[in-house]
């Protein structure tokens, strides 16, 4: 197939190197890619938001499917204009992006089809948004109602830190049109995974989960980031909580936005909290009473979930991906392999602030018994140079958990740049549950 994957980060270099290991030998694009992609596609310079601009080479190549990597394009329209001129796109919709483009929006979805989340409310006013916080108790979440990067979540332990939260979003404009609405938030204790389900319109497939890692520092500490590592399986997701996540979270949400309308095909990830009532050593259970709640939804691949996810997966993965897209998806087309997948993010001193680029990378040839996707970088003069917060996405896999993250650090140890940082505790909490 001639596949065309939208994207430069880390997720999109995961998926066109996932492509690449299908026994079927594939011509892929990237648009833009970045210096990793390179390697395994043909890089096309077009920016993943320029709409007009992917329509453009699409219309002109005649790609046999699109598959578009990060949040912004769907949210913009892209899945719909490539579909207008017949082309299979895996990803939603605008209409269906807008479980991620919008909070208020997944929220209203999530209590018109039951599904377990926080209480939460709206607000454009920030005087009635701080009146609500006695409600909501400490710790509080007020999030960014739209696309703000991974960064538009805070988690007020303070009465102080909540108002000064509200008063940055609708106030100061932190996060201009995406903080123009704030969503004030009951905060869900347990511990956090996602699971990506692959939808077609109809039906969904799970795939494996994963826990990311969120905060800057090691023992889960500092400001939010778009993840800082991520490993799969996640422990705190048993086998017995599979049917509960397909048929009480993802299955209602896919008929809700039907009977709305909106036939959602590509990735539904949820964001779930999980508390076990049983020893429930994480707080009081949510309103809704329910053990596993949702915390988010998004619209397309996590990142860096992706990295410790896909390498996992085996079979054909363009035809599940081209099935999902033309709904036509079956559970076999989904195969897992036993290994484990652990991923250490490697990131630009600084992030997830301000941070310098142009760093030049070194080592990258020396990472043996790993594998590194391209996050954050460019090529210049034969060299790689970082150009982004998040630079590159190291996995290693196992049979273990741990032969896994040992050998995603022992890869890690062989690359440098200036002011290099990652944390060094991914998959803590699997490891404190063994």
């Amino acid at each position: 197939m001639k596949i065309l994957v939208v994207g430069g980060g880390g997720r999109e270099h995961a998926i066109a190197w996932r492509l690449a290991q299908d026994e079927a030998r594939h011509e892929i694009f990237c648009a833009p890619g970045n210096a990793g992609t390179a390697a395994i596609a043909t890089n096309v310079a077009v920016g993943a938001e320029d709409v007009d601009g992917v329509a453009k080479w699409a219309r002109e190549n005649n790609p046999d499917l699109v598959v578009v990597g990060p949040e912004a394009p769907l949210v913009k329209g892209l899945v719909d204009r490539l579909l207008s001129l017949g082309i299979p796109t895996f990803g939603p919709v605008a209409a269906g992006a807008r479980m991620e483009g919008s909070k208020r929006f997944a929220k209203e979805v999530m209590d018109a089809a039951g599904v377990p989340t926080g209480k939460a409310e709206t607000f454009t006013d920030a005087a009635k948004a701080k009146a609500a916080l006695p409600d909501y108790g400490l710790p509080v979440v007020i999030k960014a109602d739209g696309l703000a990067a991974g960064k538009g979540v805070i988690v007020a332990e303070t009465k102080e830190q909540a108002e000064s939260a509200i008063d940055d979003m609708l106030v100061g404009n932190k996060f201009g049109a995406a903080g123009a609405e704030v969503l004030v938030e009951e905060f869900l204790h347990g511990e956090e995974c996602s699971i990506l389900a692959m939808v077609d319109g109809e039906r969904a497939v799970l795939l494996p989960s994963s826990q990311d890692h969120k905060r800057i520092f090691d023992g889960d500490k500092g400001p939010n980031t778009g993840g800082m590592g991520a490993y799969s399986p996640a422990p705190v997701v048993t086998e017995d909580k599979l049917p509960l996540i397909k048929e009480k979270i993802i299955m209602p949400v896919v008929r809700e936005l039907k009977r709305r309308g909106v036939t959602y095909r590509g990735i539904l990830y949820a964001g779930l909290m999980v508390n076990d009532e049983n020893s429930n050593p994480y707080g009081p259970l949510a309103k809704s009473g329910s053990t596993v709640n949702v915390v988010e939804f998004n619209a397309r691949f996590g990142d860096p979930e992706t990295e410790a996810v896909l390498p996992r997966l085996g079979g054909d993965f363009a035809t599940a991906l081209l099935h999902a897209a033309t709904g036509r998806l079956a559970d076999e087309d989904i195969v897992v392999k036993p290994e484990v997948g652990a991923t250490v993010i490697v990131a630009s001193g600084g992030y997830p602030g301000s941070y310098e680029k142009g760093k030049a990378i070194s080592g990258l040839a020396d990472v043996k018994d790993a594998v590194v996707f391209h996050c954050g970088t460019k090529s210049d003069g034969g060299e790689v140079l970082t150009s982004g917060g998040r630079v590159l996405s190291v996995t290693g896999l196992g049979a273990t958990l741990r032969e896994a993250v040992d050998k995603a650090y022992a890869g890690v140890s062989k690359i440098s740049f200036d002011k290099m940082f990652y944390r060094r505790d991914i998959a803590h909490r699997a490891f404190e549950r063994q």
